[in-house]
């Protein structure tokens, strides 16, 4: 029962890195197939829909920094920390926005980006254009890895 804290913020950070992870996972293969039909007909465009194959993958990399915050923070990496179960809840709570809006919005804007594929296949000169749809879903992502960090950091100084 005495790492009960720890298994909790462990569990946080683990689970921030691995839902976005997966998310970013599936978003870019769903993205890539849509992609690879696209170069197949003119592989000119490779460029331009490689940009909008990569943009879901961005939510994998602000889980992984979650998890990795808060491993940093309870001492994981780099010393020993004493979490209490109520800290170490707090830590969990703290990464489920990242866990859960990374997770969600990668797939989501995966959706955004094939249709964005679409455009630049039919329109290639509309490229710039094509980009800006699912940078609007990334939006969320963002504001979710704001969330977790200023959670996640602020757990720290509490004294509980």
């Amino acid at each position: 029962m005495d790492n009960l804290g720890m298994i909790f913020a462990l569990s946080g950070g683990i689970l921030a890195a691995l839902a976005a992870g997966i998310g970013s996972a599936i978003a870019v293969g769903m993205t890539g197939e849509a992609a690879a039909g696209v170069v197949t007909d003119d592989p000119s465009l490779f460029g331009k829909v490689l940009i909008l194959q990569l943009l879901p993958g961005t939510q994998g990399i602000y889980g992984f920094l979650i998890g990795f915050i808060t491993l940093t923070q309870i001492g994981v990496l780099g010393g020993t920390s004493d979490i209490t179960i109520y800290k170490g809840l707090l830590y969990f709570a703290s990464c489920m926005p990242m866990a859960i809006v990374g997770w969600w919005s990668a797939i989501r804007q995966a959706r955004v980006s094939i249709s964005s594929i679409a455009l630049v296949a039919k329109r290639p000169d509309q490229a710039g254009k094509a980009i800006i749809f699912p940078a609007m879903v990334e939006t969320y992502a963002i504001l979710a890895l704001l969330v977790s960090i200023l959670c996640v950091t602020g757990v720290t100084g509490l004294n509980i």
